[in-house]
């Protein structure tokens, strides 16, 4: 068997072999970490001046369409309304038609509502305040039931919401998210 030979450490610091050049004190990740810092810090910023400017995207789609929901509801109601009749020289008095009474209000629930997957209208907006609000609506409520109508649709609430009179209570029946029923009263308003 061969003895080996014990070798001394060379010191920390000193080259091996007992030479005493000093070698650099190794730092492999320094440069790379300043340049990371610096790609990270930048990144974020990035990312937040999108995530900001999609924000102010979103916010203003979403005005713009409760504007033109808003639009096309008084365009509806300006179609509903006739036109004033023009005035000609009456030929005999009994010729002349009185004027029509102006239709009455439609009332309003001040909900946004959409048609629910199954049955029923989803509410997905709700106005605060109004009637649905003060009735204890909340988004992603089904209404199922106004009154003793059925609701199937979206179209469905409209409808039956504008032939109640305004002021006077009519009864919900409303299916929560959590799957539980409930039947709520409601008094619709009008717009104004």
């Amino acid at each position: 068997m061969e003895q080996t030979a014990l070798r001394p450490k060379p010191m920390p610091g000193q080259e091996p072999g007992g030479g005493s050049k000093p070698r650099a004190p190794r730092h492999p990740h320094a440069a790379p970490r300043r340049g990371r810092k610096l790609r990270t810090l930048l990144l974020g910023l990035f990312v937040g001046a999108v995530l900001v400017l999609s924000g102010v995207g979103l916010g203003t789609v979403g005005a713009t369409v409760i504007g033109m929901s808003r639009l096309a509801e008084s365009q509806r109601q300006a179609e509903r309304t006739p036109p004033a009749p023009t005035r000609s020289a009456p030929s005999s008095p009994s010729s002349v038609s009185p004027t029509p009474a102006p239709a009455p209000p439609a009332a309003v629930l001040g909900v946004e509502a959409v048609d629910a997957e199954k049955a029923g209208a989803l509410i997905v907006g709700v106005h605060v305040p109004g009637p649905g609000f003060a009735a204890g609506l909340v988004r992603g409520d089904v209404l199922l039931q106004v009154g003793k109508a059925r609701v199937d649709s979206a179209a469905d609430l409209a409808r039956t919401v504008a032939g109640t009179r305004p002021g006077r209570e009519i009864t919900l029946t409303v299916r929560h998210q959590s799957g539980g029923y409930q039947q709520l009263t409601a008094v619709p308003g009008i717009v104004t």
